[in-house]
C-alpha cells in the first residue's frame, strides 16, 4: 500500500522499501540463505590483531545474529520521532482528497515562548500539516492547486485541545451492558492489558468532545488496579476504516507487536497506575499491599532487564560461545514494565494524597524510572517539594479545577491548587477524566483555573502544549508551527472566556463541524477575563492544609449599615415576584443617573438605591459608623437557589458515615407492598449544616439550598429549603421552608415503567391511607408540586397524559415539575401547553444513559441548547448543577458553579436568555418550580466586585440576607 493509504489506517510507522530494492533483495534471498547455512556448519575465521594471521575459532554465529544485534542495540534507544520527521511534507495521518485550507485574519495563540506568543496573520493547512503561518506568503499558498479560504475576522485560533486523562470509548455513552471496558477485576497488577483492546468506536462522546475543541485524547484504563494497563493516544476524528487502530496517534508498535523497525527510535508508550482508595475498594488492599505489589512487579521487571543486559553484553561483544543454547530473555506479560525501567514508557499515575505521592516517588527512585504525571492529585499543591524528589524530574500534575470532596482523598482539594503548583515550577495540566467532567468542557476547566489565579498563558498551555509535552508528542501537536499537525480550533471568543465555543475544529487538516452554529459574543469576550485577586484565599489554603475557614470575615448585624458604591447593576425581583429587572437600567432609560450608583443596606435590607449623585442616598454616606464597599463596576443581584444535588444531606459522598443515606424503594424485595407502605421521609429531618460544599456555594452566591431525600427507587420524599450559610438548624433563618414539594423518580428497569405509572396514578387518584397518602392528596389538590426525576421523552409524554387525566378527575391544576429532563426539548410545545416546568440537570446535557441519549447539544452542533429551546416554547426552566447526571451525590461540588452555568446559558443564546433571564434560571424559577414561597423584598442579594455573577470577572464580596437580618462580608 502507499504511505498515504497506510496513514489513514492508524498512522502506522511501517515504511515499505522502494519497489526496486525489494526486487533486488528478493534475488539475493537464495544466496543469503545458503551462506547462513554454511555459517552454521563452519568455524568462524577471525583476524588476529597481534599476528595479522587468520586463526580458527570454535564460535558459531547464530542464524539470526543480525536480529539479535539490532535488538540489543535498540535496548537503550529512547523514544523520539524518526530522524527525518521535521522534514515531512505530509502527515502520516493525511487522508487523500483532503483540500488545503487558508485561515486568514486570525489571532493565533501559538503555544510558543511559554504560551506568551500571540500572532496576527494567516495559517495555511495542506497535507494534514501546517505548511505556513503568520504572514503566509502568497507563493506558499498558490503552489497548491485548490484550497478553501476561511476568514477568521480576528478570531482566536489555538492548537487542538489535548486531554491527558479520558475514558472515551472504554466507558461508553450511553452506558450499556457490554460497552464498559474500563477496568479488569482479575488482579491488582495488570500491565499487560491494553485500553486499545476495549476501545468502542460507537461512543457518542467522540463528536461531542470534538465540538468542544478536543482533538487528541489519552485513553486510560480505569483506576481499579494498582497497575491497570497500557493507555493509548488517539485522534478523535472518525476514519474511513472505522477501527480503533485507525484512531491511534504514533502507535508504539504494530498490531500485536509486529512491524517494529528496531533501527528507528521507538514511540512513547503509556502505563496507568493507581494509588489509594480505588484499588483498596476492589481488592480490599491497604496502601501497604499496593506498594508491595508494585515493588514485586518492578523487581520481576528488573530481573528480566538485568538478564537482557547480560545477554546483550555478550552478544554485542560477539561472545556467541557464552550465549550458546540461550535466547533473548523476555516475557510478554512483563515486557511493558521492563520498558518502563528502560525509560520508554510514560508512567501516568492516579494519586490523590501526600502519602501516595511520597510512596510513589520512593518507588520511582528505587527502580529508577520517571513519572510523567500524577493524575487527580488533589493534595499535590500541599507537597511540591515531595514532587521534586521524583526520579529524573518532577511529575506534571493533571487535575480538576473544582471537582472534589466526593471522597476522602479529594477532601482537601483547593481551587487554588493549579496556581500554587505553577508558582512552584510544577507543570500544570487540566484534564477531564471523561465522563467525570465531560471532555467537551475541558477548556472550561482551564478557564476556572484562570479565574482562581492561574496565569492566562499557563491556563491555555494546561490543555494544549503542556499535555503535548506530558504525552511526548510536543514535536507534532500542542503548537501552531510549520510542520505540525493541522489540529486547530477557531473560537467564537477568547478561549478562556465563559462559554467560549469552537466555531470550527480541524483534525489532520479536516473540518470536523460541517455547519457550525455560533452565537455572537460581546466584544469584551475577545480578550482574556480580568480575573479577581484571590491572594488571601490561596495563602489560607496552604496555611490550613486545604481546609481554610470558609465563613464570612465579618457579619454586619441588624442596625449596621453597609453602602456599596460604584455599582453598575442592581438586579432585583420585581413587585410581582415573577421576573428579575435591572433597577438601574430602568433609571438610566428614564434619564435619571449615570453609570455609577450606590446601594444602601441596613438590617439585611436595601433601604436606598440610586445614582451616586441623587440626594435620596447621599445622606447615608454622611452617617457615622457605616461600611463603604467599592464594587468597582460590580453588581448587586439576587442570591442563587440550588436544587439537584444532595447539598445539606452529605459531607463526603463516598463516605457512608457522612451521608444521610437513601430512601428505601417500595418495590424492593422483602419490603411491604407499595399500597401498604406508610413512610414518606422528610429531608428536613436529615439536614447537615456547615458542610464545605455548602459554604463554598455560599461564597459563590448560592444562598438557599433545596434538597430532597435521595431515592433508591420511585419514592424520594419531601424536600426542604434551608440557608446554606447557617451553622445549624436552630439558627435564625436556617430553615427557609420545612416542606417544598413531593419527589419521586422514574426510570426503566425493575419495576416496569407501566408499574410505576400505575402506582403514581393510584397515589394521585386513589383513596389510600398512610403518611404518603396525606402528602399526595395535597399534590392532587394543587397545594404542593410533584417533582418527577425523569430523562426519557417517552416517559415524559406519559406523565403529561397522566397529569391531564388527574386534572380531569379533580378539576384542579396539578403542579408538576420534571427534574433531569435531558430529552424534554423533544416535547417543548407539549410541556408548555401542559404547564409543566423543568429543572434541567445538568444544564448542558450529555447522553449518560439510554434514556438521555437524544440531547440538544447546543452550539456549535445545533442552534439552541436545551435551555434556549425550552424557553423559546415558554417552558419555565430552572437549572441544577453541571455534575454527573442521575448522581446527585456526586454533584454537590458543582453547586458553587451555578453562577457560571447560568452565565454560560446567557452567552450561548443572548437573544433568547438575557442576563435577567439567566439570573432567574438559578433563582426565582427554581423557587417557583419547587414550591418555595418568598415574600417580595425578602430575597437575598449578592454583591460582586469587578463584574457580576454571570462572568469570570466578578467576585462575591458580600451577601445581604433579610431573612437572617445580616450582611456577610468576605
Amino acid at each position: 500500500m502507499d504511505k498515504a493509504a497506510a496513514t489513514d489506517q492508524g498512522g502506522s510507522w511501517y515504511r515499505p522499501r522502494p519497489a526496486g530494492r525489494r526486487h533486488h533483495s528478493a534475488q539475493l534471498v537464495p544466496a543469503v540463505l545458503a551462506l547462513a547455512a554454511l555459517c552454521t556448519l563452519l568455524p568462524v575465521l577471525t583476524l588476529s590483531p597481534l599476528s595479522g594471521l587468520f586463526l580458527t575459532s570454535s564460535s558459531v554465529v547464530p542464524l539470526h545474529a543480525h536480529e539479535i544485534l539490532d535488538k540489543c542495540a535498540a535496548l537503550h534507544t529512547k523514544p523520539a520521532p524518526p530522524p527525518d520527521f521535521a522534514n515531512r511534507t505530509r502527515s502520516d495521518r493525511f487522508v487523500p482528497g483532503t483540500r488545503a485550507t487558508l485561515i486568514r485574519n486570525a489571532t493565533i495563540w501559538t503555544g510558543r515562548n511559554q504560551g506568551l506568543e500571540i500572532l496576527k496573520g494567516n495559517i495555511f493547512l495542506d497535507g494534514g500539516i501546517i505548511k505556513a503561518m503568520g504572514h503566509a506568503t502568497q507563493s506558499s499558498v498558490d503552489s497548491t492547486a485548490e484550497y478553501d479560504i476561511i476568514d477568521a475576522h480576528g478570531a482566536w485560533v489555538t492548537p487542538g485541545i489535548i486531554d491527558v486523562h479520558s475514558h472515551i470509548g472504554v466507558g461508553a455513552a450511553p452506558a450499556l451492558n457490554g460497552a464498559e471496558d474500563g477496568n479488569s477485576l482479575k488482579d491488582p497488577i495488570l500491565p499487560w492489558l491494553r485500553a486499545l483492546d476495549g476501545l468502542n468506536t460507537h461512543d457518542d462522546s467522540y463528536k461531542l468532545a470534538v465540538a468542544g475543541g478536543v482533538t487528541t485524547s489519552l485513553i486510560l484504563p480505569g483506576s481499579a488496579n494498582a497497575i491497570g494497563g497500557q493507555a493509548f493516544v488517539i485522534k478523535l476524528r472518525p476514519t474511513k476504516e472505522r477501527s480503533p487502530t485507525s484512531l491511534l496517534l504514533e502507535p508504539p508498535f504494530g498490531l500485536n507487536g509486529s512491524n517494529v523497525d528496531s533501527r528507528l527510535p521507538p514511540r512513547w508508550r503509556h502505563m496507568k497506575h493507581a494509588c489509594g482508595e480505588n484499588p483498596a475498594r476492589v481488592y480490599g488492599d491497604t496502601r501497604m499491599d499496593d506498594v508491595w505489589a508494585w515493588r514485586k512487579a518492578y523487581n520481576k521487571a528488573r530481573e528480566i532487564k538485568g538478564a537482557q543486559d547480560a545477554f546483550c553484553e555478550k552478544a554485542l561483544a560477539r561472545d556467541w560461545d557464552g550465549l550458546k543454547g540461550q535466547t533473548f530473555p523476555e516475557d510478554l506479560q512483563w515486557e511493558s514494565l521492563v520498558d518502563i525501567l528502560r525509560g520508554k514508557v510514560k508512567v501516568q499515575t492516579h494519586c490523590y494524597e501526600a502519602v501516595d505521592f511520597d510512596n510513589f516517588v520512593r518507588l520511582s527512585q528505587e527502580f529508577k524510572f520517571p513519572v510523567a504525571a500524577f493524575h487527580h492529585a488533589h493534595e499535590a499543591y500541599l507537597v511540591p517539594e515531595v514532587l521534586k524528589k521524583a526520579y529524573e524530574h518532577p511529575p506534571a500534575i493533571a487535575m480538576f479545577a473544582a471537582f472534589s470532596r466526593y471522597k476522602r482523598e479529594a477532601y482537601r482539594h483547593s481551587e487554588f491548587a493549579p496556581r500554587i503548583l505553577a508558582d512552584n515550577g510544577i507543570d500544570v495540566v487540566m484534564k477531564s477524566d471523561h465522563s467525570a467532567i465531560v471532555s467537551r468542557y475541558l477548556m472550561n476547566e482551564a478557564s476556572q483555573a484562570h479565574y482562581y489565579g492561574l496565569p492566562e498563558n499557563i491556563a491555555l498551555a494546561s490543555v494544549i502544549s503542556t499535555p503535548a509535552k506530558v504525552l511526548g508528542l510536543e514535536h507534532r501537536i500542542g503548537y501552531v508551527r510549520e510542520g505540525y499537525d493541522a489540529d486547530l480550533v477557531i473560537w467564537d471568543s477568547h478561549p478562556l472566556s465563559l462559554g467560549a465555543t469552537p466555531a470550527q475544529v480541524f483534525i489532520d487538516g479536516i473540518r470536523q463541524i460541517p455547519s457550525p452554529h455560533v452565537s455572537v459574543k460581546p466584544s469584551s469576550h475577545n480578550i482574556a477575563p480580568n480575573t479577581p485577586n484571590f491572594d488571601r484565599e490561596a495563602a489560607a489554603a496552604l496555611q490550613y492544609e486545604g481546609l481554610p475557614p470558609l465563613g464570612p470575615t465579618e457579619s454586619v448585624q441588624d442596625s449596621g449599615m453597609v453602602v456599596f458604591v460604584h455599582v453598575a447593576h442592581l438586579w432585583a425581583v420585581d413587585h410581582t415576584g415573577e421576573k428579575i429587572v435591572d433597577v438601574f437600567g430602568a433609571q438610566r432609560r428614564a434619564g435619571d443617573g449615570d453609570s455609577e450608583h450606590v446601594v444602601v443596606v441596613q438590617g439585611g435590607r436595601v433601604v436606598c438605591s440610586a445614582a451616586s449623585t441623587a440626594e435620596s442616598c447621599a445622606a447615608f454616606l454622611a452617617l457615622p459608623d457605616i461600611r463603604v464597599i467599592d464594587l468597582r463596576g460590580g453588581s448587586v443581584q439576587p442570591g442563587l437557589v440550588t436544587y439537584g444535588a444532595n447539598l445539606g444531606l452529605q459531607e463526603i459522598a463516598m463516605e457512608d458515615s457522612t451521608v444521610d443515606g437513601e430512601s428505601p424503594s417500595p418495590f424492593a424485595p422483602g419490603l411491604s407492598p407499595l399500597l401498604e407502605a406508610a413512610l414518606l421521609p422528610r429531608a428536613v429531618d436529615g439536614l447537615q449544616f456547615a458542610t464545605r460544599d455548602a459554604l463554598l456555594a455560599y461564597r459563590a452566591g448560592v444562598t438557599v439550598g433545596i434538597t430532597a431525600p435521595p431515592p433508591s427507587g420511585f419514592f424520594g420524599g419531601l424536600s426542604t429549603a434551608f440557608s446554606v450559610a447557617a451553622a445549624h438548624k436552630l439558627e435564625r433563618g436556617a430553615l427557609v421552608q420545612d416542606v417544598t414539594a413531593v419527589h419521586i423518580s422514574f426510570g426503566r428497569g425493575i419495576p416496569s415503567v407501566s408499574t410505576q405509572v400505575a402506582a403514581l396514578r393510584e397515589l394521585l387518584l386513589g383513596s389510600l391511607e398512610g403518611t404518603y397518602a396525606k402528602w399526595f392528596k395535597q399534590v392532587s389538590e394543587g397545594k404542593l408540586p410533584l417533582v418527577v426525576e425523569v430523562g426519557s421523552a417517552d416517559i415524559i409524554a406519559t406523565l403529561i397524559e397522566l397529569k391531564s387525566e388527574v386534572e380531569a378527575e379533580t378539576q384542579v391544576p396539578l403542579k408538576m415539575t420534571l427534574e433531569g429532563g435531558s430529552e424534554a426539548h423533544l416535547l417543548a410545545s407539549e410541556l408548555s401547553a401542559a404547564n409543566v416546568g423543568i429543572i434541567l440537570k445538568p444544564p448542558r446535557s450529555f447522553p449518560y444513559t439510554w434514556s438521555e441519549r437524544r440531547i440538544a447539544p447546543g452550539p456549535p452542533l445545533s442552534e439552541d441548547g436545551p435551555i434556549a429551546h425550552l424557553i423559546k416554547h415558554n417552558v419555565t426552566v430552572g437549572i441544577g448543577p453541571q455534575g454527573v447526571s442521575g448522581a446527585a451525590e456526586l454533584s454537590t461540588w458543582a453547586v458553587r458553579n451555578t453562577r457560571f452555568d447560568a452565565g454560560w446559558a446567557h452567552y450561548e443564546s443572548p437573544n433568547v436568555i438575557p442576563k435577567e433571564a439567566a439570573l432567574a434560571l438559578g433563582s426565582i424559577n427554581v423557587k417557583h418550580l419547587l414550591g418555595l414561597e418568598t415574600a417580595v423584598g425578602e430575597e437575598d442579594l449578592v454583591a460582586t466586585i469587578g463584574g457580576d455573577l454571570l462572568d469570570f470577572e466578578g467576585k462575591v464580596v458580600a451577601i445581604v440576607s433579610p431573612r437572617r437580618g445580616v450582611v456577610d462580608l468576605f
